[in-house]
């Protein structure tokens, strides 16, 4: 099947490689829909990616080479314990097979990949989307419409085309949230007592949440990112009924403050001056949500990466997926005779990976935030043995293989 017209709502990771794959199985047209004007490639968070997976989407075309990367070997469990010195103790090591990103960084190869062919349009903000039979008519909230023969839900966990496929579906609040936060690795140069682990992720246990910390590559150098759960404080101003998170420096001081109280209270002296380390305009929080959209394609719309499924970090999965849909769009577009055959085909591939991975990620948000361990009085076997309950027969953390 060749030609036709296909717009992808959604500009960033998952929006990049869906458009790149349409034009390399042959579309007439490819638009991307980007509502946001401004650089996507500003966003500085970090995230991870397992080499298994790097080294399939390698191969398959969906990760361009030479995107920097900062390689990752293995993931240290700590708790605070005074009489274990600053860094606390270690109460578990595992192998860690991933490379981190910058989430920028990442984008804007990704982006630069794209082939000239995409019409990338940026500021254009979708307001809904309709099948109508031969098509899809989309909807912009300037009022003007157009009419494509596919259309890719690529615009995130809070999706308006996912409405079109999947009426009432809205992620659900987990009940926590995520700090997070990232700032110049030279800045550990200075601060004594603990060694630093460059190709180590540091994991700080607590009761009631956990905080994962590695390093990532930067525009201007190295630098520390950091994710943090736990529950957010009573008041704050966080609200829960829409899916939202406080951008970069606006946290407020009771946010802050509540953020301050954990660390001074919880950490090992030398992660908590760590993150300390962390500007206001570099430092934001996410509640945390999940969704398992059932349908995340019907008749001539599918979903792509968190639009399709809302997946809590835990995993460390969401970038390998959303490239991995668009791996499995391509080869579904190879074997369909109708565009019908080819949204079908790519239900078949990618529903039930979307629905293990939330999965997977509720029973690890369960176990590192929700109901904790009692971390401290825990040896290396018996973190051992609790981290395969959590796996429950999964492979692993960083996503899935894909199917032949």
């Amino acid at each position: 099947m060749r030609g036709g017209t296909v717009a992808v709502v959604g500009g960033s990771i998952a929006g990049c490689a869906f458009a790149s794959a349409a034009v390399r199985a042959g579309a007439g047209e490819v638009v991307v829909l980007e509502r946001t004007g401004g650089r996507l490639a500003d966003r500085g968070v970090g995230l991870c990616v397992h080499d298994d997976r790097a080294a399939e989407l390698v191969a398959a075309g969906a990760l361009p080479p030479g995107i920097p990367a900062h390689r990752l070997e293995r993931r240290r469990w700590v708790v605070r314990d005074a009489s274990a010195g600053a860094g606390g103790r270690l109460i578990w090591e595992q192998p860690f097979p991933f490379h981190s990103y910058h989430w920028g960084l990442l984008w804007r190869g990704l982006r630069e990949a794209v082939p000239g062919a995409v019409d990338y349009r940026q500021g254009v903000a979708v307001a809904g989307v309709e099948g109508a039979g031969d098509g899809v008519d989309v909807r912009f909230a300037d009022g003007d419409t157009a009419r494509f023969d596919l259309v890719v839900g690529a615009d995130g966990y809070r999706s308006v085309v996912r409405e079109a496929v999947s009426p009432g579906a809205a992620p659900d609040y987990a009940g926590y949230v995520c700090w997070r936060g990232n700032f110049d690795a030279g800045l550990l140069d200075g601060l004594e007592g603990a060694p630093s682990h460059p190709g180590s992720v540091t994991t700080v246990c607590f009761p009631g949440g956990s905080c994962v910390i590695y390093r990532i590559p930067g525009p201007a150098g190295p630098r520390v990112n950091w994710v943090l759960y736990a529950a957010p404080p009573a008041g704050g101003g966080l609200r829960f009924d829409d899916p939202t998170s406080f951008p970069p420096g606006a946290l407020g001081e009771e946010l802050s403050g509540h953020l301050r109280a954990l660390l001074e209270r919880e950490f090992p002296e030398y992660w908590g001056r760590a993150l300390a380390l962390t500007a206001p305009a570099d430092t934001f929080v996410q509640p945390i949500y999940d969704l398992v959209t059932e349908p995340a394609a019907t008749g001539r719309l599918l979903l792509a990466g968190d639009a399709a499924s809302v997946v809590r970090p835990h995993n460390t999965s969401g970038a390998a997926k959303a490239l991995q849909d668009a791996t499995a769009f391509g080869a579904a577009w190879g074997r369909a005779g109708s565009w019908e055959e080819l949204v079908a085909g790519y239900w078949a591939a990618r529903g039930g990976a979307g629905r293990d991975l939330v999965a997977l990620a509720r029973r690890l948000g369960r176990a590192q935030v929700e109901r904790t361990p009692q971390w401290a009085e825990m040896s290396a076997a018996d973190v051992a043995r609790w981290w395969e309950e959590q796996l429950a027969g999964a492979p692993g953390i960083g996503g899935q293989a894909m199917s032949s």
